[in-house]
């Protein structure tokens, strides 16, 4: 699978996929990552990219034209399944739409800065729209690692464990259940008996009544989506 990003801070990138699984899964070339530096298609000689805004207001905009003009030189040698602005208007990322993705090809996401985008570059490019929450951050490119990274580690072969992923919390719209590792007992605090059973039908009803129990308790919200 192969990521292109867009970013005007691309330093900010370098470090989330050098380490732990992305760097292993870029390692064995399950999937490849190229980072934009939007300044090379900057107005001027001082690589402009924001300018005021039509109407006033406070905040600057990221021009239509740097960004029309990278885009445009990216889709003239790779054909994308989804070009993907992170922005905090956006769908809500979660598990279901990471898997989603995770059956694509090719992603093109441009994380944005300032204000936004202007507006044309939405209408005349972007497929999809998502946000990582109802918050704002400085720019696009943490969540554009955040989406990457859930994308990646759900792609056959990245985990060591293929089960792994499968049982993590949101796939299969609850939490994960309560877990627990060797020593068996510290302080006094104990492992539930049933964990140490070794009756793998007892647990696995247990951990599942673990999960429901829990999302019911800290996310019931997860349990209106359960037949969607």
């Amino acid at each position: 699978m192969h990521f292109d990003i867009i970013s005007c801070q691309p330093g900010l990138l370098e470090s989330p996929f050098e380490h732990s699984i992305m760097k292993r899964a870029i390692k064995k070339e399950l999937v490849s990552i190229d980072v934009h530096d939007l300044r090379a298609y900057g107005k001027g000689k001082h690589r402009q990219l924001d300018d005021y805004q039509y109407g006033g207001g406070s905040g600057m905009v990221m021009m239509v034209e740097p960004l029309s003009g990278c885009i445009e030189d990216l889709k003239s040698n790779r054909t994308y399944d989804e070009i993907i602005y992170l922005t905090p208007d956006g769908r809500p990322l979660n598990q279901s739409l990471v898997n989603q993705l995770s059956l694509k090809k090719n992603l093109l996401l441009i994380a944005g800065h300032y204000k936004g985008i202007d507006e044309r570059i939405r209408e005349q490019y972007i497929t999809m729209d998502i946000s990582i929450g109802d918050y704002v951050l400085s720019g696009g490119e943490l969540p554009a690692a955040v989406l990457v990274d859930g994308i990646t580690r759900i792609l056959p072969g990245v985990l060591n464990d293929a089960t792994s992923a499968l049982s993590d919390s949101f796939q299969d719209n609850l939490l994960s259940p309560p877990v627990y590792t060797r020593p068996a007992e510290f302080k006094g605090w104990k492992v539930p008996e049933i964990l140490l059973s070794g009756n793998d039908r007892a647990i696995a009803k247990w951990r599942q009544e673990q999960a429901l129990s829990r999302t019911q308790e800290r996310r019931p919200d997860l349990l209106d989506h359960m037949d969607s």
